[in-house]
């Protein structure tokens, strides 16, 4: 009997968002998280987020998926835009736990993680490295993540909002 990874996903909400957003469609989360559970063996799935009142119900559904919510307090940028920079927490949270899973999921684009990533990969704990473009995508985490890295472009029918056909609108 094969022994079933125990491996982990620290997931940047913001940017997986924005960059499958980019690519013209929306993610389904609830899909995407049974995508990370039988594709990588993902046991625990860290979603960080900024936190704003008024998305009580989306946190709700987040969780209700199976993400563990990892909270940021959200700023107004200098366009007044809300900005909640997770970077940090999300390394923290991957060291802090770096003992409790067998390998490491990154979910992001971001050239901020290539530090983690190396650490990751040198010591044989880093999975994959999720990016939702390869146009996208930093060099830093191209160069580091090396053959680890998945573009997620081509998910679409797997982790993508699915559209209600014409015909099944029209009934309504």
């Amino acid at each position: 009997m094969q022994k079933q990874e125990n491996n982990f996903a620290f997931i940047d909400s913001q940017n997986i968002h924005k960059g499958v957003n980019d690519l013209g469609w929306n993610l389904d989360w609830k899909r995407f998280r049974i995508y990370l559970k039988e594709k990588y063996g993902i046991k625990q799935a860290f979603l960080f987020i900024g936190y704003i009142k008024g998305n009580k119900e989306l946190y709700s559904q987040l969780k209700k998926a199976g993400f563990n919510l990892e909270f940021k307090p959200v700023l107004p940028d200098k366009l007044g835009k809300p900005k909640g920079n997770i970077d940090a927490d999300l390394v923290l949270k991957t060291i802090l736990n770096y003992d409790n899973f067998d390998k490491a999921v990154i979910i992001s684009s971001d050239g901020d993680f290539y530090s983690l990533v190396e650490y990751l990969y040198n010591k044989k704990k880093l999975k994959v490295v999720l990016s939702p473009h390869t146009k996208t995508c930093s060099f830093l985490l191209k160069k580091t993540a090396k053959e680890k890295i998945i573009y997620m472009n081509n998910l679409k029918n797997k982790i993508g909002i699915k559209r209600k056909s014409t015909a099944t609108r029209q009934n309504r």
